[in-house]
């Protein structure tokens, strides 16, 4: 393993059941063995710029995520130690004053977009999955996500999608799949995919899941 924990990535586009799959996991090992760390958190601050131009950013390349931070804050919790890990303004694009200090635990979950398609992530995981689901299907879940969680307009999430999301995807998500041990299909929805992992994991941890 990578470190004295397992260390597993999920990868997958927007909209792909990242959350879904990673949820199962957390329910099926157990939230007490486990530490989810979730890309979303360390998008660069924008504060310094005006809204308009935040509304406008490129969330989607890597260059949003601030690698290092995360990276640092994985080989933290990897090694036994405490984290304080960001806490990020999707409504306003900024990260906020506050962190979240989360404790090491046996398994470390990180999800994200973008977690395979950055090299110093991908060398930090013992186990790479890549959630697979349809474009049509992410597209419909995006713009329920956006409008619900993330105080976007129907117009904003369109242009976002065709200008920047679809985009990235193609040049960057999409080619991250290769570097996974596992593509799921259908995301949270294929038991057969879950139960290999899950018996991956005990196996690692000397079957000790919950």
């Amino acid at each position: 393993m990578a470190g004295t924990t397992l260390v597993i990535g999920v990868a997958g586009g927007t909209g792909s059941g990242k959350t879904t799959v990673a949820d199962e996991i957390i329910r099926r090992v157990g939230a007490d063995r486990l530490v989810s760390v979730h890309q979303d958190r360390y998008y660069r601050d924008l504060s310094h710029l005006d809204a308009e131009h935040r509304a406008k950013h490129n969330f989607d390349h890597p260059n949003a995520i601030e690698e290092d931070l995360m990276i640092e804050h994985l080989q933290l919790l990897s090694t036994g130690s405490a984290a304080p890990l960001p806490v990020y303004d999707f409504a306003r694009h900024v990260r906020t004053a506050e962190v979240d200090w989360v404790e090491p635990q046996p398994v470390i979950l990180v999800e994200g977009i973008l977690v395979l398609a950055v090299e110093g992530l991908r060398r930090l995981m013992d186990i790479r999955l890549f959630v697979d689901t349809d474009p049509d299907i992410r597209f419909i879940r995006r713009m329920s996500r956006d409008l619900a969680e993330r105080g976007r307009t129907r117009s904003s999430v369109i242009d976002q999608w065709l200008e920047t999301v679809r985009p990235m995807h193609l040049e960057f998500v999409e080619p991250s799949k290769r570097y996974a041990d596992l593509v799921i299909p259908e995301g949270g929805f294929n038991t057969v995919a879950l139960d290999l992992i899950i018996s991956r994991i005990e196996h690692e941890l000397g079957g000790c899941t919950a």
